[in-house]
């Protein structure tokens, strides 16, 4: 796949279709950084100046086109509903401050401010969220190690994002890479990130379903993100 090559066409085609509506188009996420892995998605946020429902038919074939080369649909804001928003998405906006790239117009985020009060109560809420999704996402297990093997990976990449924004929320570093926050968070409450390591290496290729005892990896990556998230919410609330 010629990700440099989907993301030309797609702004080609964003400012066919929008317009002098098109403000900006930013890509965001592991794709635009040194993060960046051949399953990282391709997120993008499009700003507008206006988004009215003439305006997202506009676009609307715009999207289709991108879903079906693979790649999770825009966003669409304009300047001032991402500023009001700002409150209620301070984790999401916080990495996208920290890592973007733009593909087209001037670079808003540097102006954007997030308030940090809510980004602790949001680090908080996700955490216990993610736990609780985690479980269900167990119930819902027929058994199969492949089933076992995706819903592990599934997680990872949230669980990621939220442990750098646990150190932040503490008031520690947080590093981009996924594999050193896990290692400082860890530091941080005392505890052992092993876990959520064999989860890294099976979503990057580095263990093979059969090498491991997938039940008992979930077992202790379970205790792990459950531990963190009793931890957060205990030193938060001091």
């Amino acid at each position: 796949m010629d990700r440099e090559k989907d993301l030309n066409e797609l702004v080609e085609r964003l400012r066919e279709a929008a317009l002098k509506n098109l403000r900006a188009v930013v890509l965001y996420g592991s794709a635009a950084d040194h993060d960046f892995r051949e399953y990282s998605d391709l997120n993008v946020l499009c700003l507008l100046h206006r988004l009215e429902g003439a305006d997202l038919e506009s676009l609307r074939t715009v999207g289709l086109w991108w879903w079906r080369k693979g790649h999770p649909p825009p966003l669409l804001f304009t300047l001032e509903e991402l500023r009001n928003s700002a409150d209620v998405f301070a984790i999401e906006l916080l990495d996208m401050k920290a890592r973007h790239r733009m593909l087209e117009g001037a670079d808003f985020f540097a102006e954007l401010e997030v308030p940090m009060v809510q980004h602790k109560l949001q680090v908080e809420r996700e955490l216990r969220v993610n736990v609780i999704r985690l479980r269900q996402s167990f119930l819902r297990w027929r058994g199969r190690r492949s089933e076992l093997r995706e819903l592990l990976i599934a997680s990872a990449s949230s669980f990621g994002t939220l442990f750098r924004h646990a150190l932040i929320a503490l008031g520690q570093e947080a590093p981009n890479s996924v594999r050193e926050g896990a290692d400082r968070l860890a530091r941080v409450l005392a505890l052992d990130a092993a876990p959520f390591h064999r989860v890294l290496d099976l979503r990057e290729g580095n263990s093979t379903v059969s090498e491991l005892n997938l039940q008992g990896v979930l077992a202790s990556y379970l205790h792990l993100v459950t531990s963190v998230a009793e931890e957060i919410d205990r030193r938060l609330a001091r």
